[in-house]
C-alpha cells in the first residue's frame, strides 16, 4: 500500500536531509525594490543574520526566441547557529533547514515570519503552498551495511530492485518518479532511487557510499486564503506522514529507533 495509517512516530534518527516550506503568492513588486527593514526587525530575534542576493533567472522563450529576464532580489535571513534559513522574494517566502528537529519545531519557526509577512505585505492569497522532505538513507549510518534496499523500502519505490533475481551490485542506476493526487487540492511528486552524494568543495574527497534518496514534494494548489496557510501546511504534513510510512519497512523503522 502506498499510504499507511500507522500512528505518527518520532524516530531517534531522522532521515530528513533537508526540509523546505515554500508559499508562493501573486508578485509584490515592492519586495524586489525596497529592503524589508520592518520585516527584518520583527523576525531579527530568531533570524539575526541577513544577506541580499540577486538570483539570475533562465531566459524566457518569447515567440520562439530566448529573452533575458531581470534578476530577482532574494533576501536571506539566517538563525544565529545557521540551522535555519528564511528566504523572501517578490514571489515567495520559504523556510528551510538542514537539521530537522521535527514538525512542531519547524512549524514554530515559521509562525512568526509568516505572520509578519502577511501583516506587512498583505498578499491577496497564496497560489501554492509547498512542503518538501528530502530524505537520504545511509546504510552505514544506520548499521545496515549488509541489508538490501528491498528489506528497507516497499516495492512501489524500488522499481527493478524489488526483484529478488537482480543483485544490487549489478544496478548502475535506478530511480522512480511519480506524481499523484493526495486529495482534491493536494498533490505529491515523489522521487525515489539510489545515488551518491557529491560535494562541490574543491579537492574534497567524494563519499563513495550508495544511498537511497526519497524526495517528497507535496503541494496544495488553488488560491489559499492567508488565514488558512497554517492549516494547509498541517494538511500537507499529515499527507507526508502517510506517504513516508507507506514507503518504509519495519526493518528500517527499527534501525531509526521507533
Amino acid at each position: 500500500m502506498l499510504f499507511s495509517d500507522r500512528p505518527r512516530t518520532h524516530y531517534e534518527k531522522t532521515l530528513a536531509h533537508e526540509v523546505i516550506c515554500q508559499l508562493r503568492f501573486p508578485t509584490i513588486l515592492s519586495i524586489n525594490n525596497v529592503e524589508p527593514a520592518d520585516f527584518q526587525e520583527r523576525i531579527r530575534e530568531d533570524f539575526p543574520q541577513y544577506a541580499r542576493k540577486q538570483d539570475v533567472l533562465p531566459p524566457q522563450i518569447v515567440n520562439g526566441k530566448p529573452e533575458p529576464q531581470p534578476p530577482v532580489t532574494n533576501y536571506h535571513f539566517l538563525s544565529q547557529d545557521g540551522r535555519w534559513k528564511l528566504n523572501l522574494t517578490k514571489d515567495f517566502i520559504a523556510l528551510s533547514t538542514l537539521s530537522y528537529p521535527g514538525w512542531e519545531e519547524f512549524a514554530r519557526m515559521l509562525d512568526k515570519p509568516l505572520a509578519a509577512f502577511i501583516q506587512f505585505y498583505k498578499p491577496a492569497y497564496f497560489q501554492r503552498v509547498g512542503l518538501r522532505y528530502l530524505n537520504i538513507v545511509s546504510r552505514t549510518t544506520l548499521d545496515l551495511e549488509d541489508v538490501s534496499w528491498r528489506e528497507l523500502f516497499t516495492p512501489a519505490y524500488l522499481g527493478p530492485m524489488a526483484e529478488a533475481d537482480l543483485a544490487e551490485d549489478r544496478v548502475v542506476n535506478c530511480g522512480c518518479d511519480t506524481q499523484f493526487k493526495l486529495d482534491s487540492s493536494c498533490t505529491a511528486k515523489i522521487h525515489a532511487g539510489i545515488g551518491r552524494l557529491k560535494t562541490n568543495i574543491p579537492h574534497a574527497p567524494q563519499d563513495p557510499e550508495v544511498k537511497f534518496i526519497f524526495d517528497m514534494d507535496l503541494s496544495m494548489g488553488g488560491n489559499t486564503a492567508c488565514g488558512l496557510a497554517a492549516a494547509a501546511l498541517e494538511t500537507l504534513h499529515g499527507h507526508s506522514s502517510r506517504v513516508f510510512e507507506g514507503a518504509i519497512t519495519d526493518r528500517l523503522r527499527d534501525a531509526m529507533g521507533r
